[in-house]
């Protein structure tokens, strides 16, 4: 399938300082991302739905791993991402100063993506794009020109559209110091006569007013802008921060107000870093989807407004679903990043992993085990190593199954499950407890979060039921909304399992009016754990519920209870008739009698793990055609 475009240059990974308003030199903690202008702009153009591909080098290392997988979890083709034994990916330390100043360091010494060559070019992948993006800082050394440079004329011989983000970073052209990575201007004759010995090449040329003033070799921007329109007859978009931005197709005009123009967004300025890229994003969505210019200036408008209110490049940068509803709704508070409705957009449409379909395997049982004959701590995670291996035979490398396991039995089998493509749910409640009690661990504010795996999915297990008195109800509440937004603070989806048939009787409105309760305090829930439901109107009723409040909810998953097999193929079909209910989340029908055998030392780890896989793959298959019945 055809590539909308391709970017090439800079790959790196990004340490932004968490503490914002101190110096670089007092940070304390760092979030990671990845960077670097092609890097963010691919995955910026990804998330508005263009199918984008990047061309670098990555080290043969684990923050070369981080770059290409989070490429892929950003949706963007990483054929062009070269993996370089000898050299380290690049990293960049960042902070946020003030609304003015942001400093950072460049690690860029022989760095992989300065590496890049003409051999990494390849003519049949660049021919099968309909755009190519390259970024000043490749011109800046022969290798990397040479690769660049290849791939324009490649692109130009085969029809497609060429854009150059001019990207000034003096001290990567050797201009400045590496103290000075926060510097976007200095005067070099030689960086000018290098960008405007290629300038036309392009047929877009986007850059800041300090940007033009390196490529015009003159600091009047009216003068550079006609300095650059001299030697090419690219379209020029000239970035003027709070003014927004202007586009020239032609001739330049005496004044910049002159051009064509888009709308601005009055938005908070938080952290410019990376804005620029998001710009470029909004700006090769509107361009490539033939859009006039004050439209696709207000794209990347938008755009670049989302930058600039929030921590960190690409994941500032919103989803299609997001823009939109941005355009269409407008500024309701100047700070982007703290507007509820507009975040919940921004994390609920840019969510990675395809979860349509959950086989889930649950042995986050605590109490249970605990009470069974021959129980010990050190056995009872033994057992679970063995849950895990059953768990990863029925997957074998395929999509749509997961666990649940805990921290406190689980831990080895649940550290172990990193990484192994298992969608990986870890329990929070103390098990039983009404009111609800988390688990110690977390700790009273719940910042044991911030040690978790960024893949484990916070679950919470609460008995609660419509009848519960205020001052109960109110008890639950609290917790799972301090809970839950711990989660969000940690960038951590969040599970919300209900069962009220354990508090009193349930009819067809029961877990639609707890549905409805949780989100009027403002918890929304990646995923909801629901007991099944025994009529087509339950799970009617409790759907709408869900799809009143979030229609990006990530969907239902259906729990046990201990229930017989044939008792859950019965739920099943009931259940698969609902396309929101994505599978199930089954353990004891599973585990339990392999772990009474076992515990007791009847029965050894490969009958365990066997019969344990036989169980679990059968429900899968239940499960599976159950949904193609219901289909």
């Amino acid at each position: 399938m055809q590539l909308d475009l391709i970017t090439i240059g800079r790959s790196s990974v990004d340490l932004y300082g968490a503490q914002i308003g101190g110096r670089l030199e007092d940070m304390g903690s760092f979030a990671k991302y990845i960077g670097g202008s092609p890097t963010n702009i691919a995955c910026g153009t990804a998330r508005l739905g263009l199918k984008s591909a990047v061309i670098t080098r990555v080290g043969d290392e684990h923050m070369g791993r981080f770059i290409r997988e989070q490429l892929v979890r950003e949706g963007v083709d990483v054929r062009g991402v070269a993996t370089d034994p000898e050299r380290l990916t690049a990293l960049v330390l960042l902070g946020i100063r003030d609304e003015h100043q942001f400093p950072l360091i460049f690690y860029r010494e022989n760095c992989a993506d300065m590496a890049l060559c003409e051999d990494d070019i390849d003519p049949g992948f660049i021919a099968d794009s309909r755009s190519v993006v390259a970024t000043g800082t490749h011109l800046s050394h022969p290798r990397t020109e040479a690769a660049t440079l290849k791939a324009l004329r490649i692109a130009r011989e085969n029809g497609a559209k060429t854009a150059l983000d001019i990207d000034y970073r003096p001290n990567l052209w050797g201009v400045a110091g590496h103290g000075d990575g926060e510097s976007r201007f200095v005067e070099s004759a030689a960086v000018t006569a290098k960008l405007q010995a290629n300038l036309h090449l392009f047929d877009l040329i986007v850059g800041t007013e300090e940007e033009f003033h390196i490529a015009g070799g003159t600091t009047d921007t009216v003068a550079a802008l006609r300095a650059v329109r001299g030697v090419s007859p690219a379209v020029l978009v000239c970035k003027r921060g709070a003014a927004g931005a202007v586009a020239f197709e032609g001739a330049i005009p005496d004044s910049l107000d002159d051009g064509q123009t888009g709308p601005g967004f009055p938005i908070e300025v938080f952290n410019v870093l990376g804005a620029g890229d998001g710009f470029f994003s909004g700006l090769m969505k509107g361009w490539l989807d033939g859009e006039d210019w004050p439209t696709t200036l207000k794209y990347a408008n938008a755009c670049g407004a989302f930058a600039v209110s929030r921590h960190g490049c690409t994941p500032a940068y919103p989803s299609l679903t997001e823009l939109e509803f941005f355009l269409k709704r407008g500024v309701v508070r100047p700070d982007l990043r703290n507007d509820p409705e507009l975040e919940q957009i921004h994390w609920a449409t840019n969510r990675a992993g395809d979860w349509t379909t959950m086989r889930v395997f649950a042995f986050d049982h605590r109490v249970q085990l605990e009470q069974m004959d021959g129980y010990t701590l050190a056995k009872g995670g033994a057992f679970k190593e063995l849950c895990l291996k059953a768990a990863l035979q029925v997957q074998d490398g395929q999509p749509g199954y997961g666990i649940l396991c805990d921290n406190r039995i689980g831990r080895h089998a649940l550290h172990a499950a990193s990484g192994s493509g298992l969608w990986i749910g870890r329990p929070c409640e103390w098990p039983g407890s009404r009111p609800l009690t988390l688990e110690p661990e977390l700790g009273p504010d719940c910042g044991g979060l911030s040690e978790w795996a960024r893949e484990n999915v916070v679950k919470v297990l609460c008995f609660c039921h419509p009848d519960d008195d205020a001052a109960t109800r109110a008890d639950h509440e609290a917790t799972v909304k301090r809970l839950f937004t711990a989660a969000r603070r940690n960038g951590l989806e969040f599970l919300l399992e209900i069962i009220p048939s354990k508090v009193g009787p349930v009819d067809d409105d029961t877990t639609a009016t707890l549905i409805r309760q949780f989100y009027a305090i403002g918890v929304t829930p990646d995923w909801w754990k629901l007991e099944p439901l025994k009529t087509r109107a339950g799970w009617a009723n409790a759907i709408a519920a869900i799809e009143e409040h979030d229609r990006h909810t990530r969907g239902i998953v259906v729990l046990g209870l201990d229930a017989p097999e044939a008792d859950l193929a019965e739920s099943f079909a009931v259940a698969a008739q609902f396309p929101l209910v994505r599978g199930f989340a089954v353990g004891r029908t599973i585990f339990a009698d392999a772990a009474r055998e076992w515990l007791a030392g009847r029965m050894g780890d490969d009958d365990a793990v066997a019969q344990m896989a036989e169980r679990f793959a059968r429900l899968a298959a239940i499960w599976d055609s159950a949904r193609k019945d219901a289909a």
